[in-house]
């Protein structure tokens, strides 16, 4: 795994990558400040009601104060949520169509013996996409109150973050690296035959994908590392299929 991991570090090296690592990096940015903007304005949105609803209802002077200091907390950890747990997923999406070069570089680097990969549809990419980022979303708000109750119970919570979100990325970058490769089934059986390194790497691109400015090019490595993992399975499954 972790050389797997350095490879696909210095991918970030390839002059075939930058211009891709040049372009994740734009669309991540974006994707960054519009998903800040959104939480601000939400939350902002949410306590004006809130606070025209308690002056209407005769709160004022030291409740109106505590009723605005509690949004204002309340929009810093929503801004905080959404970077922290919702960023990987939604980068997922804004790069999908990058994710397809970003396989074809490594592979042309470190497998210049494959075929050419199976052209897959724009549609099909953005629904991959679409998808990781829904079921990501979803299965962390549904935790979110464990993730309150874990809140000062340190490592516990940290376990049930990365290893939640380990699962879901490394089961969703390793479909992209594999699909282009394989059928589904296939994919899908690999997958399961190695479902623990494929989610050790999960966990690996979840930790990364959560450290400020290191996240900003982790999809790139993120996309690169289960490329490698991809075929290194592939590969030692064809060598015992052979015996």
């Amino acid at each position: 795994m972790f050389s797997d991991l350095m490879k696909a570090l210095r991918q970030l090296g390839d002059p075939a990558s930058q211009r891709i690592v040049v372009k994740a990096l734009g669309a991540t940015l974006i994707c960054f400040i519009v998903l800040w903007i959104l939480a601000f304005l939400g939350f902002s949105w949410l306590g004006d009601n809130l606070a025209e609803w308690a002056a209407s209802g005769g709160a004022g002077g030291f409740w109106q104060g505590i009723i605005e200091f509690l949004v204002s907390a309340t929009a810093v950890a929503a801004v905080v949520f959404v970077s922290f747990i919702l960023f990987p997923a939604a980068v997922a999406l804004a790069l999908s169509f990058l994710l397809d070069d970003i396989c074809e570089a490594v592979e042309t680097r470190y497998y210049p013996d494959l075929p050419p990969a199976r052209g897959q549809p724009m549609a099909e990419i953005l629904g991959d996409a679409t998808r990781l980022l829904l079921v990501t979303v979803g299965v962390n708000i549904l935790l979110l109150p464990l993730y309150l109750l874990f809140l000062f119970l340190p490592p516990f919570n940290l376990f049930l973050f990365y290893g939640v979100n380990g699962y879901l990325l490394g089961r969703e970058y390793f479909e992209v690296a594999a699909v282009r490769r394989l059928e589904s089934k296939q994919v899908r059986a690999l997958r399961q035959t190695n479902r623990w390194r494929v989610f050790g790497a999960g966990v690996i691109v979840a930790i990364l994908l959560t450290i400020p400015l290191v996240n900003l090019v982790m999809p790139v490595v993120a996309t690169a590392l289960m490329v490698h993992v991809f075929e290194g399975l592939r590969r030692k499954s064809a060598v015992k299929a052979a015996r």
